[in-house]
């Protein structure tokens, strides 16, 4: 099967997925206490005939099945309606947000990938040497420290004790040297722990392919040790790194509301944790479904790059 014919197969795959993840996110949000009016009301006294109005104007006095089928035909065409708090468009506050959240995502990522893959590539190289230990003891360190603890110790020491960091974001554009430099904090916050989990998949799949046949018959033709891991292990090995790819980017996703929050990081995981808190439902499905929405686009990008590190999977 070609890669044109394999990506079109996940394509349609995709579907029934997409659909389900529009439902799902619609009846979680529905799932939770009160309303927007409820909360935009509870310290105004207003007559039954104000608030009826007001919940009409949000379809809330509409069957739930009908409410559903309203909303997924606006959420198509990317109209989400307007904040229920700040009366602002959803979708246009969304496209302020959301880039502060996706460059975060990408340098943690970078920062995850850049420690976690040579680290377990050295690990598995020097199996049973102090660098294998001090790697796998950094990793269970990496994975068990919790992302809002970590990363208050972080502002802690580099931003009130050193005066490294600021404490607060900067006025500036987002791609200025100043908002940059305040973003390396959380970025490695983040991918503290992605880059432990890669390291840790990374020494497992390289010491796997290491006991494999070819790599025997590689080194017995003469070649380098550093061809043999470089051209042939490695490029085995982060088959399965790649397949984790997606489930980093989930995390980083689940990741960046608590770190958002810590750093006061003007970011799409901030905003849905203040929605959250104001009802403001919206917001809250716009929030929920972008983000599912990118974690099955990245699964599917995943599926397309494993089929071409591994052309079986095709077949």
């Amino acid at each position: 099967m070609s890669v044109r014919k394999y990506a079109l197969k996940r394509l349609l795959v995709m579907i029934p997925v997409l659909f389900g993840v529009t439902l799902l996110t619609f009846s979680l949000t529905k799932m939770l206490p009160g309303d927007p009016v409820t909360f935009i009301l509870q310290f105004t006294d207003v007559s039954e005939e104000v608030r009826q109005e007001l919940r009409a104007q949000y379809n809330l006095n509409e069957p739930v099945w009908k409410q559903y089928l309203l909303w997924l035909g606006d959420a198509i065409t990317l109209d989400f309606g307007e904040s229920v708090i700040s009366g602002q468009n959803v979708t246009e506050e969304l496209v302020s947000r959301m880039p502060q959240t996706v460059l975060l995502g990408v340098a943690s990522f970078v920062i995850a990938a850049v420690i976690g893959i040579p680290a377990g590539i050295i690990a598995a190289v020097r199996k049973g040497e102090a660098a294998d230990e001090v790697s796998r003891i950094a990793a269970l360190a990496g994975i068990a420290t919790p992302n809002f603890w970590l990363g208050l110790m972080l502002i802690l020491v580099f931003s009130v004790e050193l005066g490294w960091f600021r404490t607060i974001p900067p006025d500036e554009p987002l791609l200025s040297v100043a908002s940059l430099k305040f973003m390396l904090l959380p970025a490695v916050t983040l991918g503290t722990a992605q880059a432990a989990l890669l390291m840790r998949l990374m020494r497992s799949s390289m010491l796997e392919e290491l006991n494999k046949d070819y790599v025997q018959m590689a080194r017995a033709k003469g070649l380098p040790e550093r061809t043999v891991i470089l051209k042939h292990v490695l490029r085995n090995s982060l088959i399965a790194v790649v397949t984790v790819a997606a489930l980093q980017i989930a995390f980083i996703v689940d990741g960046a509301v608590v770190v958002e929050q810590v750093f006061s990081w003007p970011g799409a995981g901030r905003m849905l944790v203040d929605a959250i808190v104001q009802r403001d439902f919206p917001l809250i499905q716009a929030t929920t479904l972008i983000v599912g929405v990118t974690i099955v686009l990245a699964n599917f990008a995943v599926d397309l790059v494993y089929s071409l590190l591994d052309p079986r999977i095709r077949y």
